[in-house]
């Protein structure tokens, strides 16, 4: 299965509260947090609504 790296790159602070909801659920609280993920349909849709704050890279 495959998997994703997530980095929160831009803060969350004063943003829309969904939107930070978002970045925790995902595991990201701080700016430079990293976490991995197995690609779902779930998680997709959490970083398209997040991808301005967040960098995505594929691990092998």
């Amino acid at each position: 299965m495959a998997k994703l790296r997530i980095e929160l790159v831009k803060s969350i602070i004063g943003r829309k509260p969904n939107h930070i909801a978002t970045a925790k659920s995902l595991g990201l609280k701080k700016m430079n947090d990293v976490r991995e993920h197995n690609v779902t349909p779930e998680l997709m849709g959490k970083i398209a609504q997040i991808s301005y704050l967040i960098k995505v890279e594929e691990v092998q």
